[in-house]
């Protein structure tokens, strides 16, 4: 009994925390239950600023009307000129879409008789702005205002073939046994040696100049230069720089291959002395009139 009854306080004391805690907890779990069970909130209208307006309006003000700096200006100006001069430099190459389709030793003789042609007039122009010295630093102007008259005259009696000339240049001799050599073949190696910079030309013993023709000899036989019948060989004597002259008549479907396909043989020389003596007679201007 002594011992029961000094159980009995001890299982009291032990179970009075447990008790305390079932007592504690009940409150505690509500608490906590509590707080998760607050209701939602309901959803509502949309949340405005101070300014009465919602997140969506104050989105549509900030983007409109835009709003450029000058920086952003400038460079938008500097990028549509850019295209514009990207546009204008395809449509430029686009033109020149003709020499894509060339061959290179076309390409390469085209380049060489524009550097020629460019030379040639720099020289023209030196020579110009060399006279104008003279004329300008000349004690007597008007001395030397003749002298250069009388140069001029010459150079342009040897242009009109009512002077006789002489220099460097080229022979061409085109020999055709079978008579297929038409006109229109000889009047192209003229203009061909032409352009190549030919500053005097004869072909057999007719001198050659502005208006010169060429046209079937009588009888539709042969061929004829200004209404005069020339003989085979056809002998062309032409002065002007044989750099130029030569290569101008061996380009690729040029002169040489054309007559060469009609059975002809053509022989092209260089020489440092070609002499043009044929004269054509001064015409007198039916309707012209100086000028001066």
């Amino acid at each position: 009994m002594n011992a029961g009854q000094h159980e009995n306080p001890g299982n009291g004391e032990a179970d009075e925390p447990a008790h305390r805690l079932r007592k504690e907890l009940p409150a505690e779990v509500a608490a906590a239950g509590g707080a998760r069970e607050e209701p939602r909130a309901q959803p509502g209208p949309k949340a405005t600023g101070e300014d009465g307006l919602t997140g969506r309006q104050r989105l549509a003000q900030g983007l409109w009307p835009p709003r450029v700096s000058r920086a952003q200006l400038t460079v938008a100006v500097l990028l549509f000129v850019l295209g514009l001069g990207l546009a204008i430099q395809v449509r430029s190459t686009s033109d020149n879409s003709a020499l894509r389709g060339a061959r290179q030793e076309d390409l390469v003789r085209i380049l060489d008789e524009l550097d020629d042609r460019t030379q040639r007039l720099e020289d023209e122009k030196q020579g110009l702005e060399d006279q104008r010295t003279e004329l300008e630093n000349s004690s007597d102007q008007a001395e030397e205002a003749r002298k250069q008259t009388v140069e001029k005259e010459r150079q342009l009696g040897i242009l009109a073939g009512t002077v006789a000339a002489q220099g460097p240049g080229i022979t061409m001799t085109v020999t055709d046994t079978k008579g297929a050599v038409e006109p229109d073949m000889l009047l192209d190696a003229i203009q061909e040696l032409r352009a190549a910079g030919a500053e005097a030309i004869q072909v057999d013993d007719v001198r050659v100049v502005a208006g010169t023709y060429l046209t079937d000899g009588s009888g539709g036989k042969g061929i004829s230069v200004d209404g005069h019948k020339i003989a085979q060989p056809y002998v062309f004597k032409v002065i002007g720089k044989p750099q130029d002259l030569e290569p101008a008549l061996n380009i690729p479907g040029g002169v040489v291959q054309t007559l060469e396909k009609e059975q002809a043989t053509v022989a092209v020389s260089r020489s440092e002395k070609i002499v043009v003596d044929a004269l054509r007679a001064a015409r007198q201007p039916d309707y012209a009139r100086s000028s001066s």
